[in-house]
């Protein structure tokens, strides 16, 4: 299995079309459940946080799926089906409920992008240059649209137009229905941020490490330039956006505020590195991991800290927020649910590789991808 220390480093290289090859991996697994010993399980790993007033809740392992390399982009759940790619070139559609293959489609480069899935149609990215729509039902290919390198951007589809990123520098816009391009910014280096679109503006942002980066606001109509943020270095981060405010981080670990309208800074924090964590806003507190090993609760009004947690790695995931908890995985190979007023840790599973996909949450259950080649489902218990 590969260090996550190696996997680091390949995402630290992240230039424009090199990341294919770097997380290549020699596995030949193709078993829709790896846990052979205890596939279904929902007792074999449970741990507990300490020092909570209320009893603690545990956690274990419902299912395993198994693909043959990391899984970094981040499954959504539609419709009782996960949906999710892998560095092995391909996308999954996997049952909920006990985690087999629905179906598998087969791309030509990693898939690191997390798949969006509206009105029965599956939109995500891939290393092999390509942006695919694809059947929710059966994963037959509906349209590919062709950039001029590999796209690691997440897709967000509104109004019938899917806007996503590519390391060719350009923002697209597509129609959804057929995959013909409406416009195209180019924002002159790589667009590894995913975009977000509020209120007919698309917010993202743009660099690859060593390379200055920039925050864009763009008319979602024609792609005209509305404001642009000039960040310094790189932007891996993706942004969101909440009350008037779009939320940021830079490759130098900062963390910005700027106002949605103009682009003005509103405040900035400063981490000790890398800050390529989607930011989660939820109740005027904005949380995010940084490449320092912790996750930060950040006021979202002007920055103070409310509180952090260490993990032992990178923080490289974007936290989840449902119902007081916020779930957020780091490199150091665990899963970890945290209360949102204090950080206390509530409970941490284990898996076998670094975690740097988001978590999905949908009753009680936690869906998430793992380095070490596989989607977890975890079940919360009382």
């Amino acid at each position: 299995m590969r260090s996550r220390r190696g996997f680091i480093t390949a995402f630290g290289a992240l230039t424009v079309g090199s990341l294919a090859g770097c997380l290549s991996t020699d596995r030949d697994t193709d078993s829709p459940d790896s846990d052979t010993d205890s596939p279904d399980s929902d007792t074999d790993t449970t741990e507990t946080g300490a020092g909570t007033e209320s009893e603690p809740s545990t956690i274990g392992r419902q299912w395993t799926f198994e693909t043959a390399g990391p899984v970094i982009s981040s499954p959504v759940l539609v419709d009782g089906t996960v949906y999710v790619g892998s560095d092995d070139k391909t996308v999954y559609a996997i049952n909920a409920a006990n985690g087999t293959e629905q179906w598998a489609f087969q791309t030509n480069g990693t898939v690191a992008s997390s798949p969006a899935v509206v009105d029965g149609t599956v939109y995500v990215g891939s290393f092999d240059e390509s942006v695919y729509a694809l059947d929710a039902g059966d994963g037959t290919e509906q349209w590919t649209f062709q950039t001029g390198n590999a796209v690691f951007s997440s897709p967000v589809v509104t109004d019938g137009t899917v806007f996503i990123g590519s390391n060719d520098g350009n923002v697209y816009a597509l129609d959804a229905a057929d995959g013909t391009e409406q416009w195209a910014f180019q924002t002159g280096n790589s667009v590894i941020s995913s975009p977000a679109v509020v209120d007919g503006t698309v917010y993202v942002g743009n660099g690859a490490l060593g390379d200055d980066g920039n925050v864009y606001a763009l008319d979602a109509g024609d792609g005209t330039e509305r404001w642009t943020y000039q960040a310094g270095p790189a932007v891996l981060s993706s942004p969101a956006v909440a009350d008037g405010t779009v939320f940021i981080g830079d490759n130098d670990g900062d963390v910005y505020a700027l106002d949605a309208a103009d682009g003005t800074e509103q405040w900035t924090v400063q981490t000790d590195d890398s800050v390529r964590s989607l930011p989660a806003v939820v109740d005027e507190t904005v949380y995010v991991g940084s490449f320092d090993g912790n996750l930060y609760a950040l006021d979202a009004g002007d920055g103070t800290e409310q509180w952090t947690f260490q993990t032992g790695d990178p923080v490289e995931s974007s936290p989840t927020v449902v119902d007081g908890t916020v779930y957020v995985g780091s490199l150091d190979d665990s899963v970890y649910a945290l209360d949102a007023g204090d950080g206390t840790e509530q409970w941490t599973f284990q898996t076998n590789g670094g975690v740097g996909s988001s978590p999905t949450l949908a009753e009680s259950t936690v869906y998430v991808g793992s380095n070490d080649g596989n989607v977890y489902a975890l079940t919360e218990e009382q």
